[in-house]
């Protein structure tokens, strides 16, 4: 049989709660033919169960627990799709997803990445937020990025899809992205393809506790984000390196980064208004109120490291 036009990758870490409803909402997509792959990366939960429950209609890959790397390598090693469309086991899909993509790709064949909206959602499917990202970036995006230390207002990983081609010249993603590993994929695919941009909302991105979000943000969670942005930074270096070019990215142009540090070590008047400034300045937020708006929270904070 001819190989499918998408490939839909599925991973998925003791998410058997959710998972059934990401499968449902892949596999009820109409218009490109599709395979759907889940990697389920060493779960202890009752995730294989609902997977089996699947039968034939999902190829299953069942790994050790090695991280969200691991587990979307596996994923994209195993496909055969001209485009790689990767859905988180605790996120859904709308109606209509792997269609509208398919026809950006095809009106851009110099799009290596194609992005949509996503609706926040508590568990139960209560909306909770406007769509995400607000602002959209589209184009060459690598001169931004580089004065950004890669930061733009990048889409989560359920409404990421890639040429094979693509990611094919960026390679795996490296497996020190045990969580985020989507981090390589907006970071690594714009500083060399174009990016596309769907202003339509596409999916619903679960929000609850987990390692990446918290009701606060208490210390715990701003060093583990920081640590996460200096890796994403230290190995989209290393790939630069790689492409006989001198551009590389700055830790010290990030301004969230930056944010984070002022949060766990107050600094004084003067240099919150240092930061202020560089809020102002920050290419990595197109959008002047929002960047604006970035920017007066620090103004505003009082010095704890907890959320305010």
């Amino acid at each position: 049989m001819p190989p499918p036009l998408v490939s839909v990758l599925v991973n998925n870490f003791n998410y058997g709660r959710f998972l059934g409803r990401a499968l449902d909402s892949a596999l009820e997509q109409d218009g490109p033919s599709a395979e759907i792959i889940v990697v389920d990366d060493g779960s202890q939960d009752d995730s294989r169960d609902v997977i089996a429950g699947y039968g034939d209609a999902v190829r299953a890959i069942f790994q050790p627990n090695q991280g969200q790397a691991a587990a979307m390598n596996a994923a994209i090693k195993a496909s055969r799709g001209a485009v790689l469309c990767f859905l988180d086991a605790d996120d859904w899909w709308h109606p209509g997803k792997l269609d509208a993509v398919m026809r950006a790709f095809d009106a851009r064949p110099a799009a290596g990445l194609v992005y949509h909206r996503l609706q926040p959602v508590r568990t139960g499917s209560t909306v909770i937020d406007r769509p995400i990202p607000r602002t959209l970036c589209q184009g060459d995006l690598a001169p931004r990025m580089l004065r950004s230390a890669g930061v733009w207002p990048f889409p989560m990983t359920s409404a990421i899809a890639v040429r094979r081609a693509a990611m094919q010249q960026v390679g795996p993603i490296p497996e020190g992205f045990r969580i985020s590993a989507d981090a390589w994929l907006v970071g690594a695919i714009p500083l060399l393809w174009r990016v596309c941009a769907l202003p339509q909302v596409l999916g619903s991105y679960r929000i609850h506790q987990n390692t990446w979000h918290r009701a606060q943000d208490d210390d715990a969670m701003l060093r583990r984000r920081m640590a996460h942005w200096a890796l994403t930074v230290s190995q989209l270096n290393a790939f630069l390196a790689t492409r006989a070019t001198d551009r590389r990215l700055d830790l010290r142009d990030h301004f969230p980064h930056r944010v984070a540090a002022a949060r766990l070590r107050p600094p004084d008047l003067r240099g919150r208004v240092g930061l202020f400034l560089s809020g102002l300045r920050f290419g990595g937020e197109p959008h002047p109120l929002r960047r604006g708006r970035d920017a007066l929270r620090v103004l505003r904070r009082h010095g704890t490291g907890a959320a305010p």
